[in-house]
């Protein structure tokens, strides 16, 4: 995910590296949950895809091979992280969602990850996006909603999601955005509106948690301002070691819809 205006890791002055190591790992941790999401939509081997925020490319990738008859666009505002000849199907472009527009019914799956939230136009690019959509077909998107800084149990863990959620906050960010997300896929137009939750995990014992390239990221900044101190950063990295520590910072409400079959001329394909 990048997003626009320039990306919160961009103004926290986040390296390539760090950047490339935040996208991974959220990969790692949700690839599997979106898979089985759109799998259950009967992804058929013909149809064009438009994944928005396309980040580090794993799920482009993966429609790739899963469309082989049909065309996926890749679409980020930093496509650094994505290997324009992965398949010949994906075509990577660099563009500002926020702007870029595309012809009504062009594509019959469309999937955006950790993307909205940081938009301020969040609400309108849903909309046009509902307009992207072919007759019957899918709008998938899923956004992270945060669970309170002061609900965990951990005080290490109430202080690094504070400082992490004010600053997401000061820069734009809205997550807890999520909780209307089914709604406004039904007021985009889109019928059969279901959703889901992950639950995020923090800990546990995970061979690489998630979490820790996403403070790290932010660490900079956040210390600068007062916020968290290099002593905590060093001891969340101690306590992510500990299999006893386990925690749950959000919940990722994933939420689709379907443009009706409004078109005398298309077949529906069951």
């Amino acid at each position: 995910m990048n997003t626009n205006p320039p990306s919160i890791s961009a103004q926290m002055g986040v390296d390539a590296a760090g950047e490339r190591a935040r996208l991974e790992s959220i990969q790692r941790n949700v690839d599997a949950f979106t898979i089985g999401l759109i799998e259950d939509l009967r992804i058929e081997a013909c149809w064009n895809c438009l994944e928005l925020g396309a980040g580090a490319g794993s799920i482009a990738y993966w429609l790739a091979e899963r469309c082989p008859d049909g065309r996926v666009v890749a679409v980020d505002i930093d496509t650094r992280y994505l290997d324009v000849g992965r398949a010949a199907n994906l075509d990577v472009q660099e563009a500002d969602i926020c702007q870029e527009d595309y012809a009504p019914g062009s594509f019959d799956l469309i999937h955006a990850r950790y993307l909205f939230c940081h938009l301020p136009t969040r609400d309108e690019l849903i909309r046009r996006a509902a307009g992207w959509l072919s007759p019957g077909g899918w709008l998938v998107v899923e956004e992270p909603y945060h669970l309170p800084a002061e609900t965990s149990p951990f005080p290490l863990v109430q202080r690094l999601l504070d400082a992490y959620q004010r600053k997401y906050r000061e820069h734009g960010a809205d997550m807890t955005w999520a909780r209307g997300l089914p709604a406004q896929l039904a007021r985009s137009g889109l019928s059969e509106v279901s959703y889901s939750g992950n639950l995020g995990r923090m800990g546990g014992g995970l061979e690489k948690d998630r979490w820790l390239p996403l403070i790290t990221q932010a660490a900079p900044e956040l210390i600068a301002d007062g916020l968290i101190t290099e002593a905590d950063l060093t001891a969340f990295s101690d306590l992510l070691k500990d299999p006893a520590f386990i925690d749950i910072p959000q919940i990722t409400i994933s939420a689709w819809a379907r443009r009706p079959w409004d078109t005398p001329n298309v077949s529906r394909i069951e």
